[in-house]
């Protein structure tokens, strides 16, 4: 049997995740792996980089799995600082480029199988000033070390006693983890969303929490304006964030807009994207008409199991998964990967936030009619030391009572409860079963009633109140 040919854009989660997948079933005399990276990092913790920037874990060595060198001791040819400008789907083939030649040097690899993990890019809207020295996107390591370096030369030629200033645009997950970076480095923090709170992943009530303990923790959070200018000084660096009412002075600007796929090269060849511009699998990761095409991680769309739509969602967790099932295929095996129920955690200095399953807008443009309910209660039994108070969102599906999505917000030990709800949505439960789940209860863990109980009784209790109300 001739050998066959794995060839993997992109070096991170999924690519090589799949590629040492693939290794571990298929010998090297029965499958040559190439894979192209354009960066200078493989395999890394992209969700660290926020805690890397602002002093909480070491990096960027902390934040990397596997390095190249491991890789290719592994028997796969990765190439580094390389980058897939063209593919030609006729004839098998990618062009690549390589970024350290002087002359940047072209040519074309074939493959048998072709895995696209082309990850996402980060928005930057097309404002005056957005290019200037000073303003910096968040995406990969490299972005981190540049963000880094920008900072210590920031901090090094400051005069003691001087305001260091900090704007971040965006109050997503990522901009709400870098204004707490920047806030643990000492900065005066500005953020400024276009939205009308921060954290549009949750409903506006929950995300009005957000903000009221984002102004508590000293973020200058400003809501439902649009950037229209970044401003520079004489010196060509940032030096302030216009809104058209306000401006706000910076010594660094940070991106947090959130992150759309990247699916360039995908569109140029022909292949499915999806409403989101992410390329269209099917459950073996297979791109869509394409036997020998597969792709993963943030450049796809999965399937959400509560809308039944497809999504973008960018997160590490199914970028692994991904490369697993992609490498089980590739390498002979068989997976599927089923789809998600959209789980997300995040946190701002003390702040924990988290959701799974839809929001109501979302609920609504599916065509659920549901209801909804929202408790306070606490981490903890509320007489045991450092009980915090914690808020619960529930959404429930009229008359049949099943769970459609779960927020909380709040302290310590909140976050990580959107589990039990995740694993509620996955297995289909309604509302009034989740009542009698048998959860963990010690006092520093959790009251009698687990907060999310309390929630679903309050649901199960608007689910009834409605049927009786329509019969």
């Amino acid at each position: 049997m001739a050998k066959r040919r794995l060839v993997v854009i992109g070096g991170d989660a999924t690519g090589m995740s799949a590629a040492s997948q693939a290794r571990r079933l298929k010998d090297p005399d029965e499958l040559e792996i190439i894979a192209f990276e354009r960066g200078h990092f493989t395999s890394y913790s992209a969700c660290g980089i926020p805690y890397w920037v602002g002093g909480t874990v070491d990096g960027p060595d902390a934040l990397i799995a596997r390095t190249p060198q491991e890789h290719r001791k592994r028997s796969i040819d990765l190439r580094m600082r390389t980058e897939v400008t063209e593919l030609d789907l006729d004839r098998q083939q990618v062009r690549t480029r390589d970024l350290e030649s002087p002359s940047a040097t072209e040519r074309w690899t074939g493959f048998d199988d072709l895995v696209i993990a082309t990850g996402a890019r980060p928005l930057r809207p097309p404002l005056p000033g957005i290019d200037a020295p000073g303003v910096h996107g968040v995406q990969s390591l490299d972005d981190g070390q540049a963000l880094l370096d920008a900072l210590s030369a920031a901090e090094s030629s400051a005069q003691e006693g001087d305001a260091r200033r900090a704007v971040v645009i965006g109050a997503g997950s990522v901009g709400v983890e870098m204004a707490e970076a920047l806030v643990r480095r000492g900065y005066q923090v500005t953020v400024v969303d276009q939205a009308e709170q921060p954290m549009t992943t949750l409903d506006p009530d929950m995300g009005r929490l957000v903000y009221e303990a984002m102004c508590g923790l000293g973020i200058h959070t400003v809501r439902g304006v649009a950037v229209t200018e970044i401003r520079t000084g004489s010196d060509g660096r940032v030096c302030a964030v216009a809104t058209e009412d306000a401006e706000y002075p910076a010594d660094i600007v940070v991106l947090g807009l959130g992150v759309r796929p990247e699916t360039t090269l995908a569109q140029q060849a022909g292949l499915p994207l999806g409403a989101s511009g992410g390329l269209l699998t099917d459950l073996s990761m297979r791109v869509r008409g394409q036997q020998h095409i597969w792709a993963g991680g943030d450049c796809v769309e999965v399937l959400d199991l509560v809308s039944g739509r497809t999504r973008h969602i960018a997160l590490g967790t199914h970028a692994n998964k991904h490369g697993q099932v992609i490498g089980s295929g590739v390498g002979g095996g068989y997976a599927t990967f089923p789809g998600v129920v959209g789980t997300a955690v995040s946190k701002v200095c003390d702040l924990e936030i988290a959701r799974t399953g839809v929001l109501e807008e979302q609920a609504r443009e599916v065509g659920y009619q549901f209801v909804t309910a929202t408790i306070e209660s606490t981490s903890r039994a509320g007489y045991y030391p450092g009980a915090y108070p914690m808020w619960v969102k529930m959404i429930a599906e009229r008359r049949t009572g099943r769970l459609l999505g779960v927020q909380i917000v709040g302290r310590e030990g909140a976050g990580k409860r959107v589990d039990i709800a995740a694993v509620a949505l996955t297995a289909g439960m309604t509302v009034e079963q989740m009542t009698a789940l048998d959860l963990g209860y010690s006092p520093p863990f959790s009251p009698v009633w687990d907060p999310v109980l309390v929630a679903a009784r309050k649901a199960a209790a608007e689910v009834s109140r409605d049927a009786a109300g329509q019969r």
